[in-house]
């Protein structure tokens, strides 16, 4: 599935929310700061945030000046997390790219990502709605509270419920707001604000998984980082698990369970495991499920442009290559 079918309604907004981005660096931001906002946002991002506030938004008649500041909100949101996710794994390239980290010093990196933070809250604020921002401030610490639990006491563990709890906090719940907000922006009735916060939901659960899925199925050229990394890093995920569960006896599963993921070789032993097993398909069909939970939600509304590409949008992320 082309992802046309479902930017294409928005495309023209979405060129807006990247000039409101641009707009955060003003006359008095640092050349270099502004430099580093430029090259992020020019290393793209498939706008998956945006696209839902956005068509989620115009779905039900809301306000295109508030859903364009929104959309830059979350997506600027989103853009400092990745900052400091690049620095805190050392990671070198993202999307195939250098990170921001690779050129600057780790104090640099800190205050850029910090920068976007700032600037991202005060998008929020110019809509004008206490209980947006109330819950935009909770999804912030949501994010930062999963990094601390991943930096802790995630690596070598198998356990689905430390992974679900992180990848909510990595991922979900950025979208879960990203649909919620665009309700709250649209309408006063909580029942839609509640299906739409659902979609988001259940979207960015499958969006993670699928993720995590291609960090042993895709191409390394495509995904942008050696296959693997994450296990590599101690980082068990829904793959990985999957393998666990029904491979207890294999010595790679073992030595993880013991916390030995820093044996580098088990380790990549066990990404080739998994790669050849059938927990990468196991994984994705768990993905599915969320996509389906996500189209029961939009069942609440009428048929429309804007919900059919929603659907499409949820539907693209199983069939997604990077």
């Amino acid at each position: 599935m082309s992802t046309a079918t479902f930017f294409t309604p928005v495309q023209p907004a979405i060129q807006l929310v990247e000039e409101r981005m641009r707009a955060q660096a003003d006359l008095d931001t640092h050349p270099d700061l502004r430099a580093a906002l430029d090259q992020l946002i020019e290393a793209g991002g498939k706008r998956v945030r945006p696209t839902i506030v956005l068509l989620a938004g115009n779905m039900l008649g809301a306000d295109q000046e508030k859903l364009v500041t929104l959309g830059a909100a979350l997506e600027m949101l989103h853009t400092a997390t990745l900052v400091h996710d690049d620095l805190i794994d050392s990671a070198l390239l993202r999307r195939g790219m250098p990170t921001l980290n690779s050129k600057w010093s780790p104090a640099a990196t800190v205050l850029t990502g910090d920068f976007l933070f700032a600037r991202a809250a005060r998008l929020a604020s110019e809509i004008d709605n206490i209980r947006l921002m109330q819950r935009f401030a909770e999804t912030l610490a949501i994010i930062v509270n999963g990094e601390l639990t991943q930096l802790f006491s995630a690596r070598g563990l198998i356990s689905r419920q430390n992974y679900y709890t992180r990848i909510y906090a990595k991922t979900a719940s950025l979208f879960e707001m990203a649909g919620l907000s665009a309700g709250m922006v649209g309408t006063g009735d909580e029942s839609i604000q509640a299906a739409l916060k659902t979609y988001g939901y259940e979207t960015g659960m499958a969006f993670q998984i699928v993720d995590d899925v291609l960090d042993f199925s895709g191409e390394q050229e495509v995904v942008g980082k050696p296959l693997g990394s994450d296990l590599l890093h101690g980082l068990v995920t829904l793959p990985a698990i999957y393998y666990a569960e029904t491979h207890p006896e294999d010595r790679d599963v073992e030595a993880l369970r013991r916390g030995d993921w820093q044996d580098g070789a088990s380790m990549i032993r066990l990404v080739e495991s998994i790669r050849r097993s059938e927990a990468v398909q196991f994984a994705l069909q768990e993905a599915a499920e969320y996509v389906e939970r996500a189209l029961k939600a939009l069942a609440a509304f009428p048929i429309s442009v804007e919900r059919e590409a929603l659907a499409d949008l949820a539907r693209y992320i199983i069939d997604r290559t990077v």
